[in-house]
């Protein structure tokens, strides 16, 4: 999942805002007298967002708090008061799930045929004891990215692809040495001026408004502080940068000594990755053999389902949701069986949305994968697939699983592509890691500074397309539990059509000098919309 990772930035290095005054809406009115949100035409200057409305800025209104939230709050409010629906099962194909934290508990799916922890096949699926889900990574945390085991490996795929799998690698490695000796350098810096300044404040831990508040003379302590501005200003503790620093510098160094192509990380399943009919593998294990390797799934989970007005962190999209737990995203690149496989646990099992905060640019049995999305499609299951944060049209790269071979014509009406928003409304609105694309971009929604649950019972900001797409499919589940009735294909169509339009120019990649309209960057041309989807379903129900 190289390309989907999140982002992890704290709150306060975004807290500036430029948002949208009250102004002039373009108003559409339903058939219930109700109005559409429409994007403002105008656009003023605010003050900056809150931490409070930081921690829920997906679920507030474009027009009202003038953040480009998907009008959550508002459709509980006025559309959903008193109103029942039916529960949905929401799949999680991702790193795993903490299954034990305390604002998902109540929102587990739980397999009523099987039988816990008797050793036993119950509903004969395949799976034993699979109460909560299925591990398909087994004790497996780590992996190679999908490049590096075609290079290991170049029957996998023709003489085209190896070559450029090949090329991706010898760019990797020239681009490891340069990224090695920064990552060194950065940490001679952190450790120097880390130790200057517990010194100076008589404690290890202190915060970025501490060393702004540094006033000395005193030579090394002023370079220091400095130096520390700098560092703290990725948003992360002194420990925790390091940490992430060591990681990276881990990853560098073994591209440059070639270790990273020596160890055989599947051998510990027994199975062959190469066989698609080699299902007997895994365990029930849905959180995995290291808690904190399920940080994405569970910050992926929360987003969808987190228990609504608990006091408890923030708040899920959806209100009346099952977790189903599919774990087969490793540290590094997914198997395509293991996706595969995954998708049709998840609809063998009852979901009627998918989430894959997923993905790469190679996949050597990437039609394993299409035929398990025809599969949900024959199942009526809406597949939500994260577009990629790497600041590229995916009308020409590759960001795999896709729903058209050809990046032109699709061949399944399941897939719907999210590409992730920025919570400033304006020329800014679009996240500068986001994927685009005209074609193969369906909807942007909320992806930059996501709260929500993580391990241990705990709650982070993290942000990437990983973070849009569950907030996608969770409107999808919401419009499938107030009205069921409704097909996975027009629950797609409803996110695209019913979203806000936004008519201007933005910024595009993080670049000031790229700007472009926003309707050229999906097909759609619009945000996902919580209240106006909710609309459009009644409508079309009726």
């Amino acid at each position: 999942m190289n390309t989907i990772k999140p982002i992890c930035i704290s709150a306060f290095a975004f807290l500036a805002l430029v948002g949208c005054g009250a102004s002039k809406q373009v108003s559409n009115t339903s058939s219930s007298g109700l109005v559409a949100i429409s994007a403002p035409l105008n656009i003023t200057k605010k003050a900056p967002i809150t931490e409070n409305s930081l921690k829920r800025w997906s679920h507030l209104d474009i027009v009202t708090d003038t953040i480009p939230g998907m009008s959550v709050d508002k459709a509980y409010a006025e559309l959903l008061k008193g109103k029942k629906g039916v529960p949905v099962i929401v799949g999680i194909v991702d790193s795993g799930v903490d299954i034990e934290h305390e604002d998902l508990k109540a929102v587990l799916w739980t397999n009523a045929k099987e039988i816990p922890e008797n050793g036993i096949d119950d509903d004969k699926n395949g799976y034993i004891d699979d109460i909560h889900g299925w591990n398909f990574l087994g004790d497996i945390t780590k992996e190679n990215l999908e490049y590096e085991r075609i290079i290991k490996d170049k029957t996998l795929v023709d003489e085209a692809t190896y070559q450029a799998a090949k090329a991706l690698y010898d760019k990797k490695v020239t681009e490891a040495t340069v990224g090695k000796n920064r990552l060194e350098q950065m940490l001679e810096v952190i450790n120097a001026g880390d130790a200057t300044l517990a010194k100076y404040f008589g404690k290890a831990e202190y915060t970025i408004e501490e060393v702004n508040a540094i006033v000395t003379q005193e030579p090394e302590t002023q370079k220091s502080k400095v130096a520390m501005q700098q560092m703290l200003s990725f948003g992360l503790p002194v420990v925790e940068l390091k940490a992430a620093i060591e990681n990276d510098l881990k990853g560098f160094i073994a591209l440059l000594s070639g270790d990273n192509l020596k160890t055989d990380y599947r051998k510990v399943l027994g199975d062959n990755p190469n066989d698609i009919t080699d299902t007997k593998y895994g365990n029930n294990n849905v959180i995995g053999p290291d808690k904190n390797e399920a940080l994405h799934g569970t910050h992926v989970a929360g987003i969808v389902a987190q228990s609504r007005n608990n006091t408890l962190g923030g708040d899920g999209v959806a209100n009346n949701v099952q977790i189903l737990t599919v774990r087969a995203v490793p540290d590094g690149d997914e198997y395509d069986k293991d996706i595969a496989l995954g998708i049709r646990y998840a609809v063998d099992n009852g979901a009627k949305v998918i989430n894959g905060s997923f993905g790469k640019a190679f996949s050597p049995h990437k039609k394993w994968v299409y035929d398990a999305i025809k599969y949900a499609e024959q199942k009526d299951v809406l597949f939500v697939h994260a577009a990629g944060n790497d600041a590229k049209d995916i009308d020409y790269a590759d960001n795999y699983p896709t729903d058209s071979d050809d990046k032109k014509t699709e061949y399944a009406d399941n897939v719907i592509t999210i590409g992730a928003l920025n919570f400033e409304y304006g020329n800014k609105v679009v996240a500068r890691f986001s994927n685009i694309g005209k074609i193969n971009v369906d909807v942007f929604a909320p992806g930059v500074q996501i709260y929500a649950t993580t391990p241990d019972n705990t709650y982070k900001y993290l942000q990437g397309t990983s973070m849009a797409a569950p907030n996608a499919a969770g409107v999808a589940a919401l419009i499938r539990s107030y009205y069921p009735q409704l097909s996975a294909k027009q629950v797609k169509q409803i996110l695209m059509d019913s979203g806000v339009a936004i008519t201007t120019d933005v910024v595009v990649g993080g670049k000031a000098n790229d700007t472009r309209p926003f309707a050229a960057l999906s097909k759609s041309g619009k945000i996902i919309n919580a209240y106006n989807a909710l609309l459009m379903a009644e409508k079309i129900a009726k």
